[in-house]
């Protein structure tokens, strides 16, 4: 045992020793690079296979929902813009939706990723205004959360808000209301968002503590593409305005 146990310590050592020397050395690749440009001939197989998925996708695609009047636009430098009083808008309309008692609707300019041109507006315009796979959230806040609510869009000059009044001077609120009613501290109010801000996405910390929270499986993208098309049905178009929801009095 014990010289089963000597060879054992022996064997250890050598290898130690020999690793210690061992210098290991990088090996270049010198494999075969194939340039990817303009000289490949396309797999007529390949492109056969997906051809009918890239057709019926461009069909959707450009399939027509809706009309606009005008030009929807962005403006981050804006306290509101025709783009985020649009977005809010129809967020606000699928909130009341889901749930009879929502009272206001909250996104950021960041968020709204395109404006929507003067014309129709397609599927594929939809995408490009919200391309990610946000879901709608439906929070209760309490009123001091709704006032650090009115905090966050002072500090940021304004955000896209429907259901909502704010007027900023001197850097603070002088006036915020919800459905037209100062905010009550100790009330509870329901706000329609989206999850990606409800998880503390673009600096927010007022959705913290909500009283009660719900994600729906319902996109965002899809309430807006269901918000145009329900205006389409209607007969009417997309007419954005600015309507001095938000506000900054210098």
């Amino acid at each position: 045992m014990k010289r089963a146990v000597w060879w054992c310590s022996l064997f250890s050592v050598a290898l130690l020793l020999f690793s210690c020397k061992t210098q290991l050395h990088h090996q270049v690749d010198k494999g075969q690079y194939y340039p990817i440009d303009a000289s490949i001939v396309a797999d007529s197989s390949i492109v056969n296979y997906y051809a009918p998925y890239k057709a019926k996708l461009e069909a959707e695609m450009n399939r027509i929902v809706g009309y606009a009047d005008n030009h929807v636009t962005r403006n981050r430098n804006a306290p509101e813009s025709l783009m985020g009083n649009f977005f809010a808008d129809a967020l606000l309309w699928k909130g009341k939706q889901l749930d009879q008692e929502v009272q206001a609707s909250f996104a950021t300019k960041d968020g709204i990723r395109a404006d929507l041109n003067a014309g129709n507006i397609t599927v594929g315009n939809i995408f490009e205004v919200m391309p990610f796979e946000n879901v709608v959230s439906i929070l209760t806040l309490s009123g001091r959360d709704m006032l650090r609510l009115a905090d966050y869009m002072v500090k940021t000059g304004g955000q896209p808000v429907s259901g909502i009044t704010l007027v900023i001077e001197n850097g603070k609120a002088k006036e915020f209301l919800i459905q037209g009613k100062p905010i009550n501290p100790d009330a509870h109010y329901k706000l329609v968002t989206y999850d990606y801000l409800a998880n503390g996405g673009d600096y927010i910390t007022f959705f913290d503590k909500p009283v009660t929270r719900k994600d729906y499986n319902q996109l965002l993208r899809e309430t807006l593409m269901e918000y145009v098309s329900d205006l389409t049905k209607q007969e009417k178009h997309v007419q954005a305005q600015l309507d001095g929801r938000v506000q900054i009095i210098k």
